[in-house]
């Protein structure tokens, strides 16, 4: 998992517990927003790096 990946996680699980323990709905939202988007930048990475790899191996051969 990339650094940045890590960082959006932990500040969406951040903004999620101080949603949920003050009651504030819009942060607890924002939080869950801000974790599936680590998520997902993480798959983009993970595709990306196995589309590099196969070229790479075309392309040396």
């Amino acid at each position: 998992m990339s650094m940045e990946s890590k960082k959006d996680m932990v500040k969406g699980k951040t903004n999620q517990a101080v949603g949920k323990a003050s009651g504030d709905d819009k942060q607890e939202l924002k939080g869950k927003v801000q974790e599936k988007m680590s998520k997902a930048k993480e798959k983009a990475d993970e595709v990306v790096d196995k589309v590099a790899k196969k070229i790479n191996e075309k392309t040396d051969k």
